[in-house]
């Protein structure tokens, strides 16, 4: 048996040599003491990585997430120890509950100091245990290139996640004997896939084929596992109505006839209503959230549930399942599709129609089309949808202009919202925009901010700045925090407590770091301006005015069920 031959390196140059492997082409991070010797080694590998001085760790790991979202790849993200390693947890934490592949290297002091608090040490991975779906502290070389290897597997396999890797700086100089890179495809402890039981697709099948009312949620277990295609025809078959939470938006293009609109706290009025209506509840890469769910104890209870999803641990966690059908939906959907029965579904479609004819008249119109008064969120995102046809990437910070870009923004292709699900992390859009055009080079990226995210990362504009990485930036400014304000004008008598934030000159700020922009405060401007702002080559920030005091309906109310949602 022949022996592979090896050659002499260090870890630094290992480490490199196995993100080359892995196919990695971009790399975001900001250097430091611990993990100096990789970053020396970076200096040979210029022409194959391409790193992205970001001007903070967290909007380091926010780019590698948005890069993650849309190039469907893994995410690479370097920071050195102490404070660089703990500046990404928020990141790592959104990763996590968001499902978002990543590998982050930390360096790390030596190994004969740690423990001794040294200068930046951190114990990285015992803060990152709970946010991370792996992670491991490298202290020999000889380790690396298995960990990375298993670090990329774990990462991207069966439901991803962020995975940490801490290399202290001993095992990046030492030298060893290196034998090349394998890539891992199996750990004996681990399975990424479930067994997808047959017997259990086929009683999901039975209970579609007699359903009368059955109703399709799906989430962004879809777009993760590739299955957009096998989704699409698994709803034409059947005739099902479908609604998305706010991750799965895109699986299947905002138009499309079962496309019946958003579930959740400020969704579509008919897919909340009809949750509770519907006979046959079919759950596809979606987990329940409380934000969707509303009140669990009134939520679905005349539904048979059938609930598809790749990770056990979400099936019966939040809602009781009639069929489990555990495994990755894009396996899962054909044998599925196989055994129903095409079906036109018209009658009970209609009453979603029905339930969505009030909410035009009572929510939507006023908000896309206004013609008097301050301009809204809504006008904005109608009229940016007139100019990019859907075709452009929205990345979403968190609050008000997050609700009215998922509810309203026209998305004809997958992997077009990156959006912070789970934890709300607010100055996610910038960083995340940043990433997301490096991941989808061919695609207009535009951010949706607003006044508040924005001034938590801004100093990534130093990013774009840096790069000449191309970036729409538009800042609805509606001098609130907006989101908070109007639960404390429905819930808390309009005691405004902190919400009235200041900014500074958004343009004049964006100027600085010599990128173009605008503001506009009235809406004849508008379109001229959104149009300016697509068509200028290279980044544009655009401040758009709106009005200051204006809430995001319909609203299921906290504690309420789903069929309580509000109107007004």
């Amino acid at each position: 048996m022949a022996t592979t031959p090896s050659v002499e390196v260090s870890g630094s140059v290992a480490l490199l040599e196995a993100l080359l492997t892995e196919g990695v082409d971009t790399i975001f991070g900001y250097p430091g003491g611990a993990i100096m010797p990789i970053y020396d080694a970076l200096y040979d590998y210029k022409e194959k990585l391409n790193h992205i001085l970001v001007r903070h760790e967290q909007g380091g790991i926010h780019a590698g997430q948005g890069y993650a979202r849309t190039s469907g790849k893994v995410g690479v993200v370097f920071a050195t120890s102490g404070p660089g390693a703990t500046n990404l947890v928020t990141g790592l934490a959104d990763a996590q509950i968001d499902s978002t592949p990543l590998v982050c290297i930390t360096g790390q002091v030596f190994a004969h100091l740690l423990g001794t608090d040294a200068f930046q040490e951190t114990d990285v991975i015992n803060i990152t245990t709970p946010v991370t779906k792996w992670n491991y502290q490298v202290t020999d070389a000889n380790e690396i290139p298995e960990a990375i290897a298993k670090a990329f597997y774990i990462a991207k396999s069966g439901r991803p996640g962020p995975v940490l890797i801490d290399i202290t700086k001993n095992a990046q100089i030492q030298k060893f004997e290196y034998k090349g890179y394998e890539p891992c495809n199996h750990i004996r402890s681990y399975r990424p896939k479930p067994i997808v039981r047959k017997e259990y697709v086929a009683q999901a099948a039975e209970l579609i084929n007699s359903a009368k009312k059955p109703f399709v949620l799906f989430g962004q277990g879809v777009i993760l596992g590739s299955a957009e295609q096998e989704f699409k025809a698994f709803i034409e078959k059947s005739g099902i109505p479908s609604a998305w939470t706010v991750l799965g938006a895109g699986a299947i293009p905002t138009d499309h006839p079962l496309n019946v609109g958003m579930l959740g706290m400020h969704g579509n009025y008919g897919p909340n209503v009809l949750t509770n209506e519907c006979d046959v509840l079919i759950a596809i890469g979606m987990r329940f959230d409380d934000r969707v769910t509303g009140r669990l104890d009134k939520y679905a209870k005349q539904a048979k549930v059938i609930h598809l999803d790749i990770d056990p641990a979400e099936i019966d966690k939040n809602v009781k399942s009639t069929v489990p059908v555990w495994g990755d939906c894009k396996e899962t959907l054909p044998m599925l599709t196989e055994l129903i029965v095409p079906n036109d579904h018209s009658a009970w479609l209609a009453k979603f129609a029905e339930y969505t004819k009030a909410e035009v008249e009572q929510v939507i119109d006023a908000e896309l089309n206004p013609t008097e008064g301050e301009m809204t969120m809504g006008e904005v995102i109608n009229q940016l949808n007139k100019l990019t046809n859907g075709e452009a990437i929205i990345v979403t910070d968190v609050g008000q202009h997050q609700m009215v870009a998922c509810r309203y923004a026209q998305l004809n292709k997958t992997r077009s919202n990156v959006t912070s699900g789970g934890l709300g992390t607010m100055g996610f859009a910038l960083p995340a925009a940043i990433g997301a055009k490096f991941g989808a080079q061919d695609r207009t990226v535009v951010a949706v901010i607003g006044d508040g995210g924005f001034q938590m990362t801004l100093q990534e504009l130093g990013t774009i700045m840096q790069s000449g990485v191309d970036v729409k930036i538009m800042i609805l400014n509606n001098r609130f925090l907006g989101m908070v304000r109007q639960w404390q004008e429905l819930f808390n008598e309009r005691r405004y407590s902190f919400v009235d934030i200041q900014s500074p000159d958004f343009v004049r700020l964006a100027s600085a770091y010599g990128i173009a922009g605008k503001i506009v405060n009235e809406r004849e401007e508008l379109q001229g301006a959104l149009k300016e702002m697509l068509d200028h080559k290279g980044s544009f920030l655009l401040e758009v005015m709106v009005t200051k005091e204006n809430n995001v309906f319909p609203m299921v109310p906290q504690g309420c069920s789903v069929s309580e949602i509000r109107l007004k």
